[in-house]
């Protein structure tokens, strides 16, 4: 029997916050900020960014780990920041992430109209997160309230290894029952989130407005001369050159001229693997 790689897209797997919900990510990232606050430590909402699309806890692993930031911590505590320091600020993370969660759960302009057009076309709907369990059960529920329901969602603490590994994309094709990997469509707005979708054989698409590299509010996007919005797209696509998207477009509204695009490709026998 000889392998046949699929001819169109059965699937696409989409992020939450910064693709779906919370144009330019602040529901993560200002509780991070917040957090390490209540432990007498300083961080930017910038530094708070940087490992933007990881587990939580090795979110906050690697914020500890930024040199300034250990710094900081060993100015306050007499020491760097030990595993156990590090699940202590997650700990306090956690509550807070919950109780603010609703802030920012806004559905990201032009969501709604994508996911109807990927459904008419045949496509099913996946979803994976930073986020935790406890986290995503909230936001989940939130979306639903604004109309947005996914096929499947896996949270980041449901498989052995959140990103940058491609545990949660492929969770859902096996949940979804689709038959190639070839034939998903991961999309993001950070960069593990594309090597996730890399690292499980699919084709990917980085978001550069609506995320965590922009980080404005839509108003504030909105409101960006456009030569301003080019300076940004340059400077983004170079973030993400080193996780190697197959496509950058703004925001999720952009997403169904890439999926006419890629069954395209596939038609001509592409794969994602080979690009």
């Amino acid at each position: 029997m000889n392998y046949q790689a699929p001819t169109q897209l059965q699937a696409v797997i989409l992020d939450w916050a910064g693709t779906v919900v919370d144009f330019g990510s602040f529901a993560p990232t200002q509780i991070f900020v917040e957090a390490f606050a209540e432990f007498g430590v300083a961080v930017s909402l910038a530094e708070a960014r940087g490992p933007m699309g990881m587990g939580k806890w090795d979110h906050i692993r690697t914020l500890c780990d930024v040199p300034e930031i250990a710094a900081r911590y060993q100015a306050k505590f007499g020491r760097t920041p030990t595993d156990d320091d590090v699940t202590a600020l997650y700990e306090r993370f956690m509550p807070l992430q919950i109780e603010k969660i609703a802030v920012h759960s806004a559905l990201i302009p032009g969501a709604l109209d994508t996911i109807a057009t990927l459904r008419g076309k045949g496509l099913k709907i996946g979803s994976c997160s930073g986020y935790p369990k406890v986290v995503m059960d909230k936001v989940v529920a939130l979306a639903e309230r604004n109309g947005y329901v996914a096929d499947h969602v896996v949270a980041t603490d449901e498989v052995p290894n959140g990103r940058p590994h491609p545990a949660q994309a492929l969770a859902n094709v096996i949940a979804l029952g689709i038959n190639d990997v070839a034939a998903c469509v991961k999309v993001d707005d950070t960069w593990p989130g594309i090597l996730e979708g890399r690292s499980a054989g699919m084709w990917t698409v980085a978001l550069t407005m609506s995320g965590n590299a922009l980080g404005l509010t839509y108003a504030q996007y909105q409101a960006l001369p456009e030569a301003r919005r080019a300076e940004e797209r340059a400077r983004i696509g170079q973030l993400f050159e080193g996780s190697r998207p197959h496509y950058l477009i703004d925001t999720i509204a952009d997403l169904p001229a890439v999926i006419a695009d890629i069954n395209a490709r596939l038609a001509r026998g592409e794969t994602p693997q080979g690009v």
